[in-house]
């Protein structure tokens, strides 16, 4: 790795906290919980275009937990994500064109499930989601409570306040989702998200590729892994632009709409097991 490369990436690191310094919490001074420092565990990043968020995301989850492997999963960016990310000390692997936010998790996935991890947290490469909140989303995996955890923007004392036509698409499939898997659920589209062994065996062989959120939350229930939500904070995007345009969210709402009921009736192919 070059000098030049390492001197980005720190530039990069301190531009995005000057950026959010009103919303990324100094890094914790405080030992790794014994019972998930015992564990193999991994951060998986999809990243589109993130080339100025990146880096910073990469640091503030080594502060929460420096034993924490990242895979950042370079989802096709015109930008240089994959350099900066690299030059940050991830694991980088680029997917030679877009394939979506699920090809990108379940590539993260796979290689999470080839390398022996037993824990699998998703963070997204934009900054919004705060890595010091990991060990929230990690607590009722390791007590044995849960294989899926979500960390829900709708839960607890600060409440996530998204534009009308987003909070419909969210308050509509966490009902429609809440019914199927007979258990309340408020928040289906959250993607910080923690999966154990057995998640990451279920998602690295079938894993929704298009806004997969939704549907990941029913294929647990379909193979009787355990849910579980937590509350967490979502930031605000201060660099980048969100793909979700009013249209696209439209589209979105009818298109997984669908994909759920359909998916009630597909066969869904079993994770692998251990060799």
């Amino acid at each position: 790795m070059s000098a030049q490369m390492r001197l980005e990436a720190s530039e990069t690191v301190s531009t995005l906290r000057t950026m959010q310094s009103g919303q990324i919490a100094a890094p914790r001074s405080h030992e790794v919980d014994s019972r998930v420092a015992a564990l193999r565990r991994i951060a998986v990043v999809p990243a589109l275009n993130e080339e100025d968020s990146i880096a910073g995301v990469i640091a503030e989850i080594r502060a929460a937990d420096p034993g924490f492997e990242v895979i950042v999963v370079d989802d096709g960016s015109k930008d240089r994500t994959a350099q900066v990310a690299a030059a940050a000390g991830a694991h980088v692997v680029r997917h030679p064109y877009n394939l979506g936010i699920g090809g990108a998790v379940q590539t993260g996935l796979q290689y999470a499930r080839d390398h022996g991890f037993d824990i699998a947290v998703q963070v997204d490469g934009d900054a919004q989601h705060d890595p010091a909140e990991i060990e929230l989303l990690l607590e009722p995996i390791v007590e044995g409570r849960a294989d899926l955890v979500v960390g829900s923007r709708f839960l607890g004392e600060h409440k996530y306040h998204a534009p009308f036509a987003r909070l419909v698409g969210i308050k509509l499939f966490a009902a429609l989702v809440s019914l199927i898997v007979r258990q309340k659920v408020t928040d289906t589209t959250s993607g910080f998200r923690a999966v154990n062994r057995r998640g990451i065996l279920l998602f690295a062989a079938d894993y929704p590729h298009d806004y997969p959120e939704v549907e990941a939350n029913v294929l647990v229930f379909k193979h009787r892994l355990r849910l579980t939500e937590v509350p967490v904070c979502m930031r605000s995007r201060t660099t980048g632009a969100s793909s979700i345009t009013f249209r696209m969210s439209a589209y979105y709402m009818i298109k997984v709409t669908l994909a759920l009921f359909v998916g009630l009736f597909r066969r869904s192919p079993t994770p692998l097991e251990e060799k």
